[in-house]
C-alpha cells in the first residue's frame, strides 16, 4: 500500500466487488503500498466506465456481522497458549513486484518460523483485487485461513463482522504490549474504544517521489512544497512525450485515499458522529476536483492514466522516466530493480495548499498492512504464534527492509537500513502530517463508492469532457445515496 504486477480489465488494487462490475479497492496499503502492488493483469486500451455497486461488499458485511515479541526469537512464543498442530494457512497480501516475488521474500522467514516452532505455513499470496471478497466470504462461511493480511483501512469494517480474534491487553502483552507499537499504526487497527481486530506488521504512508535528473533538466532546483508549485513544476516537466505526474486514475483505492487526504486539507468530514456519510460536501467536492484537475485542467497527467488500475502502471511510468513525479507509498523494490539510488530520485511530502483551504495540515494517510487471526482458525495457537513471529524484531527488520516499508514496532529501528533519507522522510510524514482514515464499519464502502465515482470522472477528463464542480458533486451525491446518506 501498497507489490503489484501487470494489467487487467478493470480490477485494481484494494477491494474486490466480484460479480458486480465495479472496480476494486486495494491496500494501504502498498501499495502494498506501495502498498505493495497488485495482481497480474492486462490493461485494455479504451477508457471504460463502470458503475459503482456496493452490494457485494455491503451484503457480505451484513451477513458476516450476523454470523459471526518483544523477544526476537519466536521460538519463545508459546505463551500464545496450548499445544499447536503442525500447520497453519496464511493468506498474504501482494506487497512485492509480483505474487512470485512475495513468495520469494516470505519463504526464508516462513522457513525460519517452521524451524523455530515446528509449524509449517501453507502460504497463499492473494491479489489485492480478490483479497477483500475472499476475506468476506471466509467470514460468512467459516472456511478460511488461520491468519490473513488485511489493508489497515479495512480494520473497522472487518471488525464489525465479529470473525476475528480481538487483541485485548492480555493478548497484546504476548507481543510485548501495545506500547511497543508505533502509535499511528496501532490507531489503524479497528474502531476506537474496542480491542484491535488485527496487529500492524508493515507501516506505510504517502509521499511525493521525484526524478532528480528530470528536475535538473527542467530547471527545477527543489521539490514543490505547495499545490501551485506542483502544478508549475508539472508543466515544466510535461514535454517531449513525458509528463509531470503519474496517477492511477482507475484504481479505486488510490482515488479513495486521495479523496480522503485532500478532503482533510479542505476541512471535509466523510462521516458525521453518527456514522452518516457526507461524501458530497462542498469541501469534498473541491478536494476531489483539485486532484482531477491535474489531468482535466492543468494537463500535467497523461490521459492514458485514466486506465491505470493495478498499482504498477503509474509506478512504471515514473521508474521508466515517462513521468517526473509520483504520489505513492513505498516503491523500494521497483526502484532497486531499475538500478535507481537516492542519487536518482528524491522523496518529499505531498504539497499542501497555500493559502490553507480551511482544513488540516494533512498530506498523507496512515497506510499499512495488519495481521488478523480468524476465530474459526483450525490452528489458533499456531496462528497466534505466527503473529508473535511476524511482529518480532528480526522479522520486522527483515520483511520491512525487503519491501521498503516501515517497521511497526519501535525496537526494530536500530537497523541502519532504516536510516536512509527516504525512510526518514516517510517516518517524518507518518508521525506528523498523516491521518488515519475513519475507523468506521462503512469505510470499505466509502472506498468502493467514491473510488469508483472518481474512476468515472477521470474517464471523462481523459476523453476531453469538462469536469465541473457540478459533475463532481453529482457523482458524490450518487455515492452518498447508495449508502443511505
Amino acid at each position: 500500500m501498497r507489490g503489484r504486477p501487470r494489467r487487467a480489465v478493470a480490477k485494481p488494487r484494494w477491494h474486490s466487488t466480484a460479480g458486480t462490475g465495479a472496480r476494486t479497492v486495494h491496500p494501504p496499503g502498498r501499495r502494498p503500498h506501495g502498498r505493495a502492488v497488485a495482481p497480474a493483469r492486462v490493461r485494455t486500451t479504451p477508457v471504460r466506465r463502470r458503475k459503482p455497486y456496493l452490494f457485494a461488499v455491503a451484503g457480505a458485511l451484513v451477513l458476516a456481522a450476523t454470523a459471526c515479541g518483544a523477544d526476537d526469537s519466536s521460538s519463545k512464543a508459546g505463551s500464545a497458549g496450548g499445544s499447536a498442530a503442525q500447520t497453519i494457512t496464511y493468506w498474504a497480501s501482494n506487497q512485492g513486484t509480483s505474487l512470485e516475488n512475495d513468495k520469494e521474500v516470505l519463504k526464508p522467514e516462513l522457513d525460519r518460523f517452521t524451524k523455530e516452532t515446528g509449524i509449517t505455513v501453507n502460504l497463499e499470496v492473494v491479489p489485492w483485487a480478490d483479497l477483500l471478497n475472499r476475506i468476506l466470504a471466509a467470514t460468512t462461511s467459516g472456511k478460511g485461513p488461520d491468519v490473513v493480511n488485511i489493508g489497515n483501512t479495512w480494520s473497522a469494517s472487518l471488525q464489525a463482522t465479529g470473525a476475528f480474534v480481538p487483541w485485548d491487553d492480555a493478548l497484546l502483552k504476548t507481543l510485548g504490549g501495545k506500547e511497543r507499537f508505533l502509535g499511528p499504526s496501532l490507531a489503524a487497527t479497528g474502531a476506537p474504544g474496542q480491542p484491535p481486530t488485527a496487529v500492524p506488521i508493515y507501516g506505510m504512508t504517502y509521499g511525493l517521489f521525484y526524478n532528480k535528473k528530470m528536475f535538473k533538466e527542467a530547471g527545477i532546483d527543489k521539490p514543490p512544497a505547495t499545490w501551485d508549485e506542483l502544478i508549475a513544476d508539472g508543466r515544466k516537466l510535461t514535454k517531449d512525450g513525458k509528463w509531470g505526474l503519474a496517477v492511477e486514475g482507475a484504481s479505486v483505492s488510490e482515488n479513495a485515499h486521495h479523496a480522503f487526504i485532500f478532503g482533510q486539507q479542505h476541512g471535509a468530514d466523510l462521516f458525521d458522529a453518527s456514522g452518516k456519510p457526507h461524501f458530497d460536501s462542498d469541501q469534498e467536492v473541491a478536494a476531489i476536483k483539485q486532484y482531477l484537475d491535474l489531468m482535466a485542467a492543468h494537463k500535467i497527467v497523461n490521459p492514458s492514466n485514466a486506465e491505470y488500475a493495478n498499482g504498477t502502471e503509474a509506478v512504471q511510468d515514473f521508474v521508466s522516466g515517462k513521468a517526473g513525479m509520483l504520489m505513492w507509498q513505498s516503491i523500494a523494490t521497483q526502484l532497486k530493480q531499475a538500478g535507481w539510488t537516492e542519487d536518482d530520485y528524491g522523496l518529499a511530502p505531498i504539497p499542501l495548499p497555500d493559502p490553507s483551504q480551511g482544513g488540516k495540515q494533512v498530506n498523507a494517510m496512515v497506510a499499512g498492512i495488519n495481521l488478523a487471526v480468524f476465530k474459526t482458525a483450525a490452528n489458533k495457537d499456531g496462528a497466534l504464534k505466527f503473529a508473535q513471529f511476524m511482529t518480532s524484531k528480526q522479522t520486522q527488520q527483515n520483511l520491512n527492509k525487503a519491501y521498503g516499508s516501515l517497521p511497526t514496532v519501535t525496537d526494530a529501528y536500530d537497523d541502519p537500513a532504516f536510516e536512509s533519507e527516504t525512510i526518514k522522510t516517510f517516518q517524518q510524514i507518518l508521525s506528523t502530517t498523516a491521518a488515519p482514515l475513519p475507523q468506521v464499519a462503512q469505510e470499505s464502502q466509502f472506498e468502493t463508492l467514491v473510488g469508483n465515482a472518481m474512476n468515472q470522472l477521470f474517464a471523462d477528463a481523459a476523453s476531453g469532457k469538462p469536469v465541473t464542480e457540478e459533475a463532481v458533486k453529482a457523482k458524490l451525491t450518487e455515492a452518498n445515496q447508495q449508502m443511505g446518506g
